[in-house]
């Protein structure tokens, strides 16, 4: 009996294992730091869909066709929002259906930031100050089942290089002047991990119990990154560097470092002569240590502020594009960029 039964039993255990997988809600996601963070809650139940890997930028990112069924099929799409993911604003009104979407950027908890003015990060008078502020969504604006996104896309129009500068948050980031890279502060990450657990228990309530437990996991293993990363950079807080474009200032906020500027205030814009030459006076001026370029862009420039200066070249990258995806992915990255800096920067 128990020799006839056997096979029957593990049979069904298969199928049913494979019932489970099935089961797993499709979760589509744009940049791998958001995948990483949703990975690692959904470790044990699925694993999500990446949309942007290797060296591919959001801010100009073009869908391939089997992206887009992708978008059709999901039960959840989760992105940072369209002052990011400029190309995913008119497929989630147009291809999404009935998905889910969670906008990161909405999450509860989350502090913005307001963007900093050109290339040497002064602020317009009427933008928030250096305080951080907190989104209170108590509506739950950040769960939009509708799909429906009215925010304008960039404009990446041909205005000249002094037009870009002094126009930067009216043209390149129309979304109230906030600076999109809010990963990049492993706090905001955790009240992202918060939001994900949250939505997708609302999506798969069955496997709510194991989304919570994941969370709470990884906002332990968030702490700790906190922690090391803060005492990595702490021999290099006060060393100016500059970045190639203001992608960090999440990361200099929370860890009390700071860049003394950009080399272009649109990453799709390269910098021209004028601004070279601001640059390079600039790097003499305040004794800059290092110049970082960004592996989605050309590092040629880089090379040429740094001829002739004290100031060393380096690379920092805001997304991990080189690093594998997965639930480690955003950890690498934050350690990364402490690693960057630390080596560059170090006497």
């Amino acid at each position: 009996m128990s020799r006839i039964l056997t096979p029957v039993l593990a049979s069904v255990s298969f199928l049913a294992l494979v019932a489970g997988a099935a089961a797993a809600p499709q979760v589509v996601t744009t940049i791998k730091p958001i995948h990483s963070l949703t990975a690692g809650v959904m470790k044990g139940v699925g694993a999500p869909t990446l949309l942007i890997e290797g060296a591919g930028s959001p801010h100009a990112y073009s869908l391939k066709p089997s992206q887009a069924a992708a978008l059709q099929d999901a039960d959840l799409i989760v992105w940072m929002g369209p002052q990011l993911e400029t190309f995913l604003t008119k497929p989630l009104e147009t291809l999404s259906g009935g998905a889910h979407t969670l906008t990161l950027a909405q999450s509860d908890g989350v502090k913005t930031l307001a963007f900093r003015e050109g290339g040497s990060f002064e602020r317009h008078s009427h933008d928030h100050d250096e305080e951080a502020h907190d989104h209170d969504h108590g509506d739950h604006e950040d769960h939009d089942h509708e799909g429906d996104h009215d925010h304008e896309a960039h404009d990446h129009s041909d205005h000249d290089e002094h037009a870009d500068e002094h126009a930067h948050h009216d043209h390149d980031h129309d979304h109230d002047g906030v600076d999109p890279h809010m990963w990049l502060d492993p706090a905001n990450a955790k009240a992202f991990v918060s939001a994900l657990a949250e939505e997708l228990s609302e999506i798969d309530p069955d496997n709510a119990a194991t989304y919570e437990a994941n969370a709470q996991a990884l906002q332990g293993r968030l702490d700790g990154l906190m922690t090391q990363v803060s005492g990595e950079l702490a021999p290099v807080q006060g060393k100016p560097f500059i970045v190639f474009h203001d992608a960090y200032q999440y990361f200099e906020n929370r860890f009390d470092i700071s860049a003394a500027g950009s080399i272009t205030v649109s990453p799709e814009r390269a910098p021209g002569a004028e601004r070279v030459a601001e640059i390079q006076h600039r790097i003499e001026e305040l004794d800059v240590s290092c110049v970082f370029s960004e592996p989605q862009f050309e590092p040629k420039i880089v090379r040429v502020l740094v001829d002739g200066t004290q100031a060393k070249a380096g690379e920092l990258d805001p997304l991990g594009a080189t690093l594998d995806a997965g639930e480690n992915q955003y950890f690498e990255l934050i350690n990364g960029l402490a690693a960057g800096l630390t080596e560059c920067l170090a006497d």
